[in-house]
């Protein structure tokens, strides 16, 4: 005697198939909305683009002959004559 398809062996077969395939789609769904709230948190936890890039600072005159006097390219007395020229410019 025949039961239909639900008592047949190749259907039960595939419900098994599937639900697998169902739980597989479920799980890219969950892994695709964590990552696009995960990629929606780093862009607002950024600087706000309203504000600008923030500008590097630069190095000051005398922090430049400081560090070419650290790295050997200039002598103490030559660092000396510079830095005084920098805070005491010539009289014109």
């Amino acid at each position: 005697m025949h039961y239909g398809e639900w008592h047949d062996d190749r259907a039960l077969g595939m419900m098994w198939v599937r639900g697998a395939m169902m739980l597989v789609l479920f799980a890219v769904i969950v892994w695709l909305i964590v990552m696009v709230v995960r990629h929606s948190a780093q862009i607002h936890s950024h600087q706000p683009a309203a504000l600008g890039p923030a500008v590097a600072s630069r190095p000051t005159p005398q922090e430049i002959l400081a560090e070419r006097l650290a790295r050997g390219e200039i002598e103490p007395d030559d660092y000396a004559r510079r830095v005084s020229a920098l805070t005491n410019p010539p009289n014109q």
